[in-house]
């Protein structure tokens, strides 16, 4: 009978029924499978509780401030500034594709924003002057990695409030290995620029202190939050609240920058304000939905002892702490490729974090590294969420960029490991502003 629920599901799945509906429907038919049928009184109210956090807040803020300030003319500035400082080197535009990410990612905190962001404004320049569309829609959807990691970052504020993690810590660890992402990405980029003779990027029109300082508030919001959240003088959902109001003084200061006409700004930012709270609430409800949905399946696995279970058989099998890691490691980059980061993080993180901190992994560092894990999904056939971004926005067919991704996407996969490998590195920040043990 579990068979039967299972490939119905995927039947659904494959048919394009809601993902939350699925997997919900599929929980409920499970506790009857089960013999659990009586706990379902108690469902809603423990999903409920689940989701019951002031942390959770500042997700949907985080997403509003998003879709504010890429709907606000930053990208364009913050090209510019990349140009002015890495775009005479061979593969410039490459390299202005993953430092724009870098700023970007300050920002938005959502890999697919980033993605759809600079898809629109940097793959026709790159095509234009000569690089590969494949090569260049690959790049900048590798680049979008960024974004969930270096913070402020939705997924990592999801997993904070989902496992009683540090936000503040979790920020404080992403930035080192946000960093290193991008560095293996220019590096990458800087060998496929001599392998394939790219041409030297471009300079921008405009002189180059009007460029820093169109740039410089945009660079100012992401310091000013998370100088707030890591020293402890706002929460993550009040700086949160603070990125939306920021996002909507910037977007104003653009549009007054670039027109002069405040009747026209006032209405153009009035229209912009109209279309990102409709987007915030579509993906926010989303992702709540899915999360009640794969809460269901975590309310079952409890009540049918599973993380126990678990743990007594990474106990059996004697696995170490790295072995252990591996083995999640494997275990999450599988289920990203083919499920929703929010759902692999309900259905799977809640039984398979425990007996890692267990066995001695810091909650801080787990978490940095599932969420980076989880992020790959983003990238990977067949479900990836940037990959269908870029392809729609570029033209480029989905699986030509697949395969054009795979090289860097094996990048990501070293980093990850190296992650995994070297706690200390991820916990550096976090320890040295009192974050972390």
């Amino acid at each position: 009978m579990t068979w039967l629920v299972l490939l119905v599901s995927a039947i659904a799945a494959l048919a394009g029924a809601g993902l939350a509906y699925v997997i919900g429907a599929a929980a409920v038919a499970s506790f009857y499978i089960a013999g659990q049928e009586r706990f379902l009184a108690a469902l809603p109210q423990r999903l409920f509780a689940q989701v019951d956090s002031f942390t959770f807040l500042a997700m949907p803020l985080f997403i509003l401030a998003g879709e504010l300030m890429t709907r606000g003319g930053i990208t364009r500035a913050l090209v510019d500034l990349t140009l002015l400082i890495v775009g005479r080197l061979r593969g410039g535009l490459g390299h202005v594709g993953v430092a724009t990410s870098v700023f970007l990612s300050g920002i938005s905190g959502s890999a697919v924003a980033d993605a759809a962001a600079l898809s629109n404004t940097l793959v026709p320049e790159m095509t234009r002057r000569g690089y590969a569309r494949d090569y260049a829609a690959a790049l900048v959807a590798a680049a979008s990695m960024i974004g969930p990691i270096i913070p402020p970052s939705i997924v990592l504020v999801f997993y904070g409030a989902l496992m009683n993690v540090s936000v503040a810590g979790l920020f404080a660890a992403g930035f080192l290995p946000g960093l290193l992402l991008a560095a293996a990405l220019i590096a990458m980029n800087a060998f496929s620029a001599w392998r394939h003779d790219h041409p030297r990027g471009i300079r921008p029109d405009a002189a180059p202190l009007h460029v820093v300082a169109k740039a410089a508030p945009a660079l100012a919001l992401p310091a000013i939050i998370l100088s707030g959240i890591v020293f402890g003088v706002t929460t993550p959902t009040e700086a949160a609240a603070l990125a939306v109001a920021a996002a909507v003084a910037i977007s104003f200061l653009y549009g007054i920058w670039e027109d002069g006409s405040l009747p026209r700004v006032l209405r153009s930012q009035l229209s912009d304000v109209r279309l990102a709270l409709l987007r915030t609430t579509i993906l926010s409800g989303s992702i709540f939905a899915i999360m009640f949905a794969a809460g269901a399946f975590e309310y079952l696995f409890a009540l049918q002892g599973l993380p126990r279970w678990l743990s007594r058989q990474v106990a059996e099998l004697g696995l170490g702490l790295h072995g252990y890691l591996a083995l999640v490691m494997a275990v999450l980059l599988l289920a990203g490729t083919v499920m929703e980061a929010p759902m692999v993080l309900v259905l799977f993180v809640p039984i398979l974090a425990p007996p890692a901190i267990a066995l001695g992994a810091d909650p801080i560092h787990l978490g940095t590294v599932i969420c980076f894990n989880l992020s790959l999904g983003l990238i990977s056939p067949p479900l990836g969420g940037c990959l269908m971004v870029v392809s729609a926005v570029t033209g480029v067919t989905f699986w030509r960029l697949s395969v054009a991704i795979m090289p860097f996407f094996l990048v990501e996969v070293a980093v990850l490991a190296a992650l995994v490998a070297w706690p200390d590195f991820v916990l550096f920040v976090p320890r040295l502003v009192g974050l972390a043990p």
